[in-house]
């Protein structure tokens, strides 16, 4: 698999990550260790996963699999620390918390340290300088590599970065940021991805299937077996199969037609080779899921299928994320 530069950095990743939201939940160990050696064997290196995934169960599941299945040093190990499973609080950006949830992460993935370790979200009520020193220190004290930001909007992107940047030598860059982004959402496109092209930051799309919507396996109705039947996952599927959502699949699924591949290549192909991404992050139920996704790798869209996937799929951008003078 074809290696990429993690924003302007010497990291490398697998342009295609393997995501770990379900494991230790809905993935148990013997589809994570076919996952695992699956997405090894076909040249993949970027682990994706977080210290709230299934309440820890997911970073302990992969640190049981490291070296007994894969080496570690094959792996670039993502994690994020930040997220708190509390309704009223959520977010806790504050050293002390970060520090100590990554050691927690440290421990339950078996290892003296993580490839990229993300802020999970942005805490509005603690200062960010005070979150981003949990990175410095964290990089200087070697229990992370590189590092990076998660679900930060532009100008909080934007900020956290600048700020990095004033000190080189003393703080650590921005790597990466990882946000949502798929042809069902395209958001990012207003001003983060702007920002991150600007400051050398990589993105690492996540749900670029737009949450198993794009493979079309929900035009007729609903699998028993997917997602959408899930009781942890509806919701989060749910508001992708609306009709506009529908008529964005209808065109990868012709496009896939055209191309004699599949709605999911068609998708995942589009989101990979957009500027600024690094790696899309997949989530595969088991390894026949995630084999159908590593097929891409052959894969690369004409300009016309991309300029009328662009079209059908495009996001209302007005003032101010368009220049004054074009309105």
């Amino acid at each position: 698999m074809e290696q990429r530069h993690l924003g302007r950095t010497g990291l490398r990743v697998s342009r295609i990550g393997l995501g770990t939201l379900t494991w230790g939940r809905d993935t148990d160990e013997h589809d994570a260790a076919d996952l695992l050696k699956t997405f090894w064997e076909a040249g993949g290196t970027l682990i994706d996963s977080a210290d709230v995934y299934g309440d820890g169960e997911a970073e302990y599941l992969l640190g049981r699999l490291i070296e007994g299945l894969v080496p570690r040093r094959d792996l670039v190990i993502s994690t994020k620390a930040g997220s708190v499973p509390d309704p009223d609080i959520r977010v806790d950006g504050s050293r002390g918390h970060l520090l100590a949830a990554l050691d927690a992460s440290l421990a339950r993935l078996g290892t003296d340290y993580v490839d990229l370790w993300h802020i999970h979200a942005y805490d509005p009520y603690t200062p960010l300088e005070e979150t981003l020193h949990a990175l410095d220190l964290a990089v200087s004290s070697g229990r992370a590599r590189y590092a990076g930001v998660s679900n930060f909007c532009g100008w909080q992107l934007a900020k956290a970065a600048t700020w990095q940047l004033a000190a080189p030598g003393t703080r650590t860059r921005l790597a990466g940021t990882q946000l949502e982004y798929s042809l069902l959402q395209r958001g990012v496109e207003r001003e983060v991805l702007p920002a991150a092209l600007d400051l050398g930051i990589g993105l690492l799309p996540s749900s670029p299937l737009g949450r198993g919507v794009l493979t079309g396996k929900y035009r007729n109705a609903t699998p028993a077996d997917s997602r959408g039947a899930s009781e942890h996952l509806a919701p989060f599927v749910e508001p992708y199969l609306d009709d506009t959502a529908g008529r964005i699949v209808d065109a990868v699924t012709t496009a896939a037609d055209g191309l004699a591949v599949t709605p999911l290549q068609v998708a995942l192909a589009w989101v990979r080779d957009r500027p600024g991404v690094a790696a899309p992050i997949v989530g595969a139920r088991n390894a026949q899921q995630l084999t159908a996704a590593l097929s891409v790798e052959a894969l690369s869209l004409p300009d016309e299928i991309c300029r009328a996937l662009d079209d059908v799929s495009a996001p209302v951008h007005r003032y101010p994320d368009h220049d004054w003078s074009m309105l």
